[in-house]
């Protein structure tokens, strides 16, 4: 694989989590409107809601099967455009079958998504030889923003989700097509495949979910935090500080810029002290952010506590990523995709959690419960080290001036 290759590779899947990041957010943030469109009942609404991470851990699981006899990338060529048709789909649609079935289409198409741009974002890290994987994560992040913005002006010209959803996949559905093209495996310098999936020739790192099951945990914590700052911090900040409805909305938009700033660093941060390290401050300042939510006085102080959550958090799964690649070079493939279900499973857990724990006991109690779990994460924070030379599971790659 020549450096050009490789630089192409990585602005093509760069763009594949942009995109994601746009359809994901389209979706997320409308729902109170998808709820109007299709007259879905309020008890019903967390049944859609659960179906989807649901159905994404089945896609995911299915992808790891795929694998075994297609490339990656071949899925994520397939699955981002059926991503993109699945949303439109959403917008377009009047009956509540129609929802369901779009709804139904659009988790299981994620998880092979999510899945399969992992898949080629840990091997392509393991060709650099250098950490790039939090680079794709800051792309993801970017385009959250980019979609939440697009979400916020539908809604404030009281646009419809059709309206809303067509301009958007329009756009991205031929770019994501064009930008497929360049999709590639990284190899490692003996020819092998460094995703270790179809084709591949790698030996070793056969995949043990004993060994897995750390970094299982850290994701299901990671999320579980992701989760309760998406769903409760705008909540908690009108509810239990007492702010305006109108600064209540502000939480996750800082959330979700901290969270792109940090990933811009991180792999920079990784570089000069270690993916043990980052791990380790980066489950400190969220745990830290948690606290100064649950203690603070006013909603200042809480959007402080919900700042240092961004920057907290927002190494933690791309690292996670990493990790599983570095620990089973042979089969990270299969690593990724049986780590990526954990992504659904904190999802769905963290929050109903949060809100079980905030109505018989109290909202400021609930916050201590993620802080809690994300501290657990140093207890396995030597699951991301020690790193094998050069990300290579023991194949050398010396670094060149010109791969970007």
């Amino acid at each position: 694989m020549t450096d050009a290759g490789l630089r192409h590779g990585r602005a093509s899947l760069g763009l594949s989590f942009g995109v994601q990041g746009v359809a994901f957010a389209l979706l997320v943030t409308r729902i109170p409107a998808i709820q109007d469109q299709y007259g879905i009942s309020d008890g019903l609404l967390p049944v859609f809601l659960a179906a989807v991470p649901i159905l994404a851990g089945g896609g995911s699981v299915v992808t790891e099967k795929v694998v075994a006899r297609v490339r990656p990338s071949v899925v994520l060529r397939w699955a981002q455009p059926l991503v993109l048709l699945a949303l439109l789909g959403v917008g377009a649609g009047r009956e509540l079958w129609h929802v369901a079935v779009a709804l139904g289409v659009f988790g299981l198409a994620v998880g092979a998504l999510d899945a399969s741009m992992n898949m080629l974002g840990v091997s392509l890290q393991r060709a650099y030889g250098r950490p790039i994987m939090t680079g794709f994560h800051a792309a993801f992040s970017l385009g959250g923003i980019a979609g939440a913005t697009l979400a916020w002006a539908g809604a404030r010209w009281e646009l419809s989700l059709l309206a809303s959803y067509l301009p958007v996949v329009a756009v991205l559905l031929p770019a994501a097509l064009i930008g497929s093209r360049w999709y590639t495996e990284g190899k490692l310098p003996d020819g092998t495949e460094a995703g270790g999936g179809a084709g591949s020739g790698s030996a070793g790192g056969a995949l043990s979910f004993r060994l897995l099951l750390p970094l299982c945990l850290i994701m299901t914590f990671a999320y579980i935090g992701d989760s309760t700052v998406s769903n409760w911090s705008a909540k908690y900040l009108q509810d239990v500080l007492g702010s305006s409805e109108q600064l209540a909305t502000v939480p996750y938009n800082v959330y979700m810029v901290t969270t792109l700033l940090g990933r811009a660093v991180g792999d920079l941060g990784v570089r000069r002290f270690g993916a043990v390290a980052v791990v380790r401050g980066g489950s400190l300042l969220a745990a830290g952010g948690f606290a100064v939510v649950a203690v603070a006085p006013g909603a200042w102080v809480g959007m402080l506590g919900f700042t240092m959550l961004g920057f907290g958090l927002c190494v933690i799964v791309p690292q996670t990523f990493a990790a599983a690649g570095r620990m089973f070079p042979g089969d990270s493939d299969a690593a990724v995709a049986r780590l990526n279900i954990f992504n659904y499973v904190g999802f769905l857990v963290g929050s109903p959690l949060v809100g079980a724990l905030g109505d018989a006991w109290s909202y400021r109690g609930a916050m201590l419960v993620p802080m809690v779990l994300v501290l657990a994460t140093l207890v396995y924070a030597r699951a991301f080290g020690p790193e094998p030379a050069r990300y290579g599971g023991g194949h050398e790659r010396p670094r060149t001036a010109d791969v970007g």
